[in-house]
């Protein structure tokens, strides 16, 4: 087997030319990664030219470089962000104590677990995504989902490389495990259900990038807080590439809906049915899929009391979000947090150790930020005069973990029976005649500066670029 050049193709600030036993282990994982991209990358797109962004050192001027790549050349790179002099452990037991470099023997299998459920979620999402690019509804959005793509592949290579040079023998098996399992197949499935879901077509792919790569980043700011170094590290620079996911799905979803209002004032019409008729996606349908993959998304955080959680925090592992903003003693002892129960067929809510509601804590700050840019599509609604609003369901509704999983709730959160879920849940989550349609629109835009009927075109290009460049060339 040929060696690599790890300057030349994987860009590296983790002195990985001069570790031998890293390049060993590299050597062997690389090509199974290789394997894999080619057998559940993004379908059909070998030998095309991409214009995309790649990180080639950790610096400012460094991580995001633009310009043409062909995406089997692509070049997954392993960054950490600059270290921090005599950085000190921000929360828990050992607050105050100096940052771990190396892995504590105590705190390895939970460090090694927390590592393999994040690194998990990379191959998964570019699984769920990979057949996308056959019904892009133009180059643009192509290029943005072949951008989120290769840098959920550089964020595999992230988690991989901590597994490989702290985990030994085991992080190693661990690392070839991640290319072993597989979005939504039955008997190998990816860890967190939702990464088993289906992404059929774009709503839902801009729903995703929204909201579930949303929850990447807080799970990505509380792993920045850790107290092994090389994770915080590691997980501070993916955060600098998770933004772009977002405003990919934000920017999207804001598209479709201004495309639904141009339609419906254009044609003066307002019934789901009518708008249907012209190509277009229906606010209500919209609203459904947003009820979907909202409720699926918060259940990522976990159960709303959680004995690990309490764990983590107190041992360094995993902080809070912003953990230094925080006007407390960041050990959480004597402190209390609300959450939601169920009894008696009615929803409460008690107060309960901080500590062991810390998923809580964070799927509540998760929220708060997903309602802001659903604001923000709602202020492209009003300013196309359109008389409706888009919202989160409350966060009872349509729950599988904790303790609301197997109760029903309507999207504002008020119990209701199992036969009236039945009944309405067509109203409330996308039915399958929605998703059908939804699916009849996508077909392939390729024409460079053209877009599909259902959705609008940006207000402006990617990196200053017009939004008629030629973002993907096909050879």
């Amino acid at each position: 087997m040929a060696a690599i050049d790890y300057n030349e193709l994987i860009p590296n600030n983790v002195n990985l030319s001069s570790d031998r036993t890293l390049q060993r282990a590299l050597e062997q994982w690389q090509p199974n990664f290789l394997n894999w991209w080619k057998d559940m990358g993004p379908d059909g797109s070998n030998n095309f030219d991409v214009y995309l962004r790649t990180a080639i050192s950790a610096e400012p001027n460094g991580w995001a470089h633009f310009d043409h790549v062909k995406m089997p050349d692509y070049r997954w790179g392993i960054f950490l962000a600059p270290a921090e002099e005599d950085r000190r452990i921000g929360f828990g037991e050992h607050k105050g104590e100096p940052v771990w470099q190396e892995v504590p023997g105590e705190h390895r299998a939970n460090l090694r677990r927390i590592i393999v459920t994040q690194g998990d979620t990379e191959p998964a999402s570019v699984e769920q995504q990979r057949h996308l690019g056959l019904t892009a509804p133009s180059l643009y959005d192509l290029r943005n989902l072949f951008q989120v793509n290769v840098e959920e592949g550089r964020h595999l290579w992230a988690m991989v490389y901590l597994l490989h040079r702290y985990f030994g023998r085991d992080g190693r098996e661990e690392g070839e495990a991640l290319l072993q399992r597989r979005s939504g197949d039955q008997d190998n499935p990816r860890i967190l259900n939702a990464f088993n879901e289906k992404t059929p077509d774009w709503l839902s792919f801009f729903m995703f990038t929204y909201f579930t790569d949303r929850d990447g980043k807080y799970q990505l700011c509380a792993l920045a807080e850790s107290a092994f170094d090389p994770l915080s590290r590691t997980t501070r620079f993916m955060l600098t590439e998770e933004a772009h996911h977002m405003f990919v799905g934000e920017s999207g979803v804001s598209r479709v809906v201004q495309r639904t209002c141009e339609i419906m004032k254009q044609h003066g019409v307002e019934d789901p049915a009518e708008v249907r008729k012209f190509g277009v996606i229906d606010l209500p349908t919209i609203q459904r899929y947003l009820n979907f993959h909202f409720s699926v998304t918060i259940d990522l955080f976990g159960a709303d009391q959680s004995s690990n959680a309490a764990l983590f925090y107190s041992a360094g592992l995993k902080g809070r979000f912003e953990e230094t903003k925080r006007q407390d003693d960041h050990k959480l002892n004597d402190l209390m947090y609300p959450v939601l129960d169920y009894a008696d067929g009615a929803l409460t809510t008690h107060d309960t150790a901080m500590l062991n509601a810390l998923n809580e804590v964070l799927r509540d700050d998760y929220i708060k930020d997903s309602v802001g840019g659903v604001e923000r599509w709602n202020r492209v609604i009003a300013k196309n005069g359109v008389d409706f609003k888009l919202s989160v369901p409350h966060k009872a509704f349509h729950r599988s973990i904790g303790k609301l999983a197997g109760h029903h709730f309507d999207p504002n959160g008020r119990p209701i029976s199992a036969a009236a879920w039945q009944k309405n849940v067509d109203t409330w989550l996308p039915s399958t005649e929605d998703r059908a349609y939804v699916a009849s629109l996508m077909g392939r835009v390729i024409a460079v500066g053209k877009y599909a009927n259902w959705i609008a075109a940006p207000t402006v290009g990617l990196n200053r670029q017009p939004i008629e460049m030629e973002y993907v060339r096909f050879n």
